[in-house]
């Protein structure tokens, strides 16, 4: 699906009103200009027919003019032979055309100067192009029929300005003539669609509408969610969706034949509180853990910022950029061990019984204090460990296997050559990059930083991780309850949870069933994404999911997860908003699962995978199919234990348990000795 630009190159780094392309499966792709679009989509049409591919192209301009034109300018009613027509006489470098002299030429043969074309924007006058409506006459139907039907379409003449849709096909019609020579494309809906290629109109705002919640440039966007989209439309609807008849004018892909919606265009467009980056396929209910987890890594990005900090303050944090050493490790060469360096190539012949004797130099080389001179060949130096190897010493003798006096040295046999010695830049060379963008700094990365001479860091700023909880019945610990409240368990949780992935926790408190109250409580937090327990479902008095469908942004998941399938995750004025469920061990379970590798990405961090293991099951268990199983569990001596309670309100589980065993979707039979796979909570971060 691409997204075209009659306008100038809007140069390398990617910008909204240019050209993009948007390939189902893949990254939108940026181009700068159109003679960089159509080589491009040269190759992409050429790599997929090559592959034994079949290739829809659709391009955001129309194909064809209201009736008449086409005859008037090039004497036939063939859209392509006005397609060739234009080719020829359109001037185009890929950043300037001489479209605005191509509509005046055009005025001046079929319209006396005066239309159809209008909107000069260049800073000369041209002849027979006006520069405003008022100032034109037309001698054709001002829209075809189709954008007659598609109400908030724009006119085809309009040369320049907002909707300047004239210059789009000017400039569009030329490449599609070459690609369509160039490939064997077939152009719907002129030709039979008989061939592996096949290039159609298309308005992305009709199916795709774009969102106000997202950050990603509109047209970018657009290409995107539309090549997906329409790369998963049924061979049936799409049959439907092509079944037009507009032999001149051309029609947009998607507009029903009687003016009305089509089906099959019903069947590409969401529902509203499903427009956002986290919105399941359509008829999608339940949604497997495996899916939820990559539809959301896959939108992920971090939104924490950077500072640089000392390196003695940097335990803990997410690098944001590379760290490279400052000098090698060692910096020089020197001595492992306490005792005599030499050089091996100088030793003396040993005697009959194969002890070698040596002179010994005076002086000696320890760490920080370095022999300043040379050690003559056949003679030995005192080296401590640490100790720079002066000029003359390649090897060293362990203190323990020699024997010496104040001027001889003696040992039983020859080490070989390079012992107890280590090489300048064996850890780490200077310039070799120590550790990548992403990674959270520990103990020991800090100790080899600081080894090679890194003073400071730019780090990512801790992510604020907001916590809130909902609902009357929710109390304080500590305060007069009645058997109707509940103390508020998830909160103190996912506090600690948060700050124990090393994230700053923000605590926003609680509040009740009040939509007000909790309107206010979102719009003034002070946090880089909000994690909420609670309220998230669809009861009368889930409050955060209705006002996030009215105000905000949220997608309702059902995640195929036990404990835990209700899951809502959308945005309220931009932070990301995560609704976990109301009971601690759900809780527990999908914040660990989910908000904790999501929240590390946010951070500036990867994606974290728990680390399991299999080990034998000392429990027995018949599972359905159809749901992820998380169980409490911890090791015993005849292997791995599980709580004797599946209840999600159950927070003494949690407590007796020290990992969970996770078991697979489908069904299973669990039989003691049976290897089950176990996530300790350390490898949760808990």
């Amino acid at each position: 699906m691409v997204d075209w630009s009659g306008g100038k190159d809007r140069g390398a780094a990617p910008k909204k009103d240019a050209i993009w392309i948007g390939v189902a499966g893949r990254e939108p792709e940026y181009c700068r200009n159109r003679s960089v679009a159509e080589a491009r989509l040269g190759a992409l049409i050429s790599a997929e027919v090559a592959a034994g591919r079949r290739v829809m192209v659709g391009f955001d301009f129309p194909f064809g003019y209201p009736a008449g034109f086409a005859r008037a300018v090039c004497g036939s009613d063939d859209p392509l032979a006005l397609w060739d027509w234009i080719e020829a006489r359109l001037e185009d470098s890929g950043g300037e055309s001489n479209r605005f002299d191509l509509a005046a030429e055009i005025n001046r043969a079929v319209g006396g100067g005066a239309g159809p074309f209008w909107g000069n924007g260049l800073t000369r006058e041209i002849d027979g192009l006006p520069r405003r409506k008022e100032a034109y006459r037309n001698p054709f139907p001002d829209r075809r029929k189709v954008e007659r039907l598609a109400k908030g379409a724009f006119t085809c003449w309009q040369m320049s300005g907002a909707g300047s849709v004239g210059s789009q096909v000017l400039t569009g019609l030329p490449v599609l003539a070459r690609l369509r020579r160039a490939t064997g494309a077939r152009a719907w809906p002129f030709e039979p669609l008989d061939g592996p290629v096949a290039l159609v109109e298309i308005w992305p705002s009709l199916v795709v509408p774009p969102r106000a919640t997202t950050d990603e440039i509109p047209d970018r966007e657009q290409v995107r969610r539309l090549a997906d989209r329409m790369a998963r439309v049924a061979p049936d609807e799409m049959a439907a969706l092509l079944d037009v008849d507009a032999p001149e004018e051309g029609w947009i892909l998607g507009i029903g034949r009687d003016g009305g919606t089509s089906s099959a265009l019903q069947a590409l467009q969401p529902p509203a509180m499903k427009d956002d980056c986290f919105a399941l396929p359509p008829g999608v209910d339940w949604v497997p853990v495996d899916a939820a987890l990559a539809r959301l890594r896959e939108w992920l990005n971090p939104v924490a910022g950077a500072e640089w900090v000392p390196v003695a303050a940097a335990t803990g944090r997410v690098l944001a950029r590379e760290v490279r050493a400052a000098r090698a490790n060692p910096p020089g060469a020197n001595a492992a061990v306490d005792g005599w360096g030499f050089a091996h190539g100088g030793l003396p012949a040993p005697d009959g019984a194969g002890r070698i004797e040596m002179e010994i130099t005076p002086g000696r080389a320890a760490a920080g204090a370095p022999f300043s001179g040379s050690v003559p060949a056949g003679q030995a130096l005192r080296i401590l460990t640490g100790a720079l190897l002066p000029e003359g010493v390649d090897t060293v003798v362990l203190e323990e296997d020699t024997a010496s006096s104040e001027t001889r040295l003696a040992f039983a046999r020859p080490p070989r050559l390079g012992a107890n010695t280590r090489r300048a830049g064996e850890d780490v060379d200077a310039g070799e990059v120590l550790l990548a963008p992403g990674h959270r700094l520990r103990a020991p990365d800090v100790a080899l930083i600081a080894a090679t001479g890194v003073a400071d860091l730019e780090v990512r700023r801790p992510l604020r991780v907001g916590v809130l909880s909902t609902g009357d019945e929710i109390v304080e610990p500590g305060e007069a309850t009645g058997p109707h409240d509940t103390h508020d368990a998830n909160r103190p949780m996912l506090l600690a949870m948060v700050a124990g992935w090393g994230h700053a926790a923000v605590d926003l408190g609680r509040v009740g069933d009040d939509r007000d109250a909790l309107r206010a409580a979102l719009t003034g937090a002070e946090a880089d994404v909000i994690l909420t327990s609670g309220g998230a479902s669809a009861g009368d008095e889930d409050h955060l999911s209705a006002l996030l469908r009215t105000e905000g942004d949220l997608t309702a998941w059902r995640i195929a997860l036990k404990p835990g399938r209700p899951l809502a995750l959308g945005r309220w004025g931009g932070v990301p908003l995560f609704g976990l469920p109301g009971n601690p061990v759900a809780t527990l379970v999908t914040a660990a699962i989910f908000a904790r590798p999501a929240l590390e990405v946010l951070a500036g961090g990867h994606w974290l995978e728990p680390e399991g293991f299999e080990v034998p099951a000392a429990f027995e268990k018949r599972k359905k199919p159809g749901r992820r199983e998380f169980l409490r569990a911890r090791m015993g001596p005849e292997g791995v234990e599980v709580f004797a309670s599946e209840g999600s309100g159950r927070i003494s589980g949690l407590t007796w348990a020290g990992g969970l065993v996770e078991l697979p979707d489908g069904a299973l039979e669990v039989k003691r000795g049976d290897p089950v796979r176990f996530i300790p909570y350390a490898a949760l971060g808990l």
